[in-house]
């Protein structure tokens, strides 16, 4: 394979930038959840693109925040574990950002780390907003990086092509290998379990209301197909007061069972088969205090070397 080249691109930004939406479209699936909340991601998801020439792994971090404790400053400290495993970095800017500093931000931190980077503007359909497209690549050229622009990510002709240009330019930034560093054939190595809880959660922010979806946490307790005519889930959602119990079910359960009818179909479409899902809503107390169970819903970075 000479000349082949793999490795992993992380996706930096402010929450809501679009990273999410932007790798689900570069791997063409589904991988990471989306939803029009910011701050949705919560831990980094990879999305595999493999071809002849190389395999990229994106890398999609939570949103840059500054914290130090609990469920937030695991959050902090993800997306700095991600820029510095990443082989190279894509500093993700947004038209809407709600101020200019907040994407100075992002294209100073991203070009601080000494690795090759590409700065990349998303959003720029907002008509309103289009003319901050020209001052957002300004910022990036003036930081020694490429700038690129995604309008949205609905399939088009335009789209086709810079979705092409994007992966041969990422691919370019990426150190040569011997060989893949994944199974060719996936485009995630996240476990359907990890898939499946992810759901759930995305549709949690869909349809609850206010800072609730913040305050909660979906974990796997179940996934039995054994002697099953089709797969079993139970899965828990975890609420951090009681009195948060009675949103997330609603009245008569209405809520709870749209959650879990929303989820089992986009659950099945990953698995390729029917399944019966089994949501539980239980309450622990300031959850995210909790180091034990922190650790358990995965919220925890792994100590790591440097790349």
């Amino acid at each position: 394979m000479s000349g082949y080249r793999a490795g992993f691109i992380g996706l930096i930004g402010q929450p809501n930038a679009g990273k999410s939406t932007l790798m689900n479209f570069l791997v063409n699936q589904k991988v990471s959840i989306v939803t029009a909340k910011p701050q949705t991601t919560r831990r980094r998801v990879l999305g595999i693109w493999s071809a002849n020439p190389g395999q990229i792994v994106f890398v999609d971090s939570p949103g840059i925040i500054q914290a130090d404790r609990g469920l937030n400053g695991f959050l902090a400290q993800e997306a700095e574990d991600v820029m510095r495993q990443s082989d190279a970095l894509w500093a993700i800017v947004s038209v809407d950002e709600q101020k200019a500093e907040d994407a100075q931000q992002v294209i100073d931190l991203v070009s601080s780390q000494k690795k090759p980077w590409i700065g990349l503007i998303t959003k720029t359909d907002l008509k309103e907003k289009e003319h901050r497209v020209l001052i957002l690549s300004d910022l990036i050229k003036k930081k020694g990086g490429k700038s690129f622009a995604l309008s949205s990510v609905k399939k088009s002709e335009d789209n086709t092509l810079l979705r092409e240009d994007l992966l041969s330019e990422g691919l370019s930034l990426l150190p040569e290998s011997p060989a893949p560093l994944y199974d060719i054939e996936l485009f995630t190595p996240e476990n359907t379990r990890t898939l499946a809880s992810e759901i759930v959660r995305e549709k949690c922010f869909e349809f609850l209301h206010h800072e609730l979806p913040y305050s909660l946490a979906v974990r796997v307790l179940t996934f039995d197909e054994v002697g099953r005519s089709i797969p079993h889930l139970a899965i828990e959602i975890l609420v951090s007061k009681e009195s948060h119990k009675g949103m997330v079910i609603g009245k008569e359960g209405a809520v709870l069972k749209k959650i879990g009818s929303e989820s089992r179909k986009e659950i099945e479409k990953i698995m390729g088969e029917k399944i019966f899902l089994d949501l539980k809503v239980s309450c622990r107390e300031d959850w995210f205090s909790n180091q034990r169970l922190m650790k358990e819903l995965g919220y925890v970075v792994a100590k790591s070397k440097d790349r």
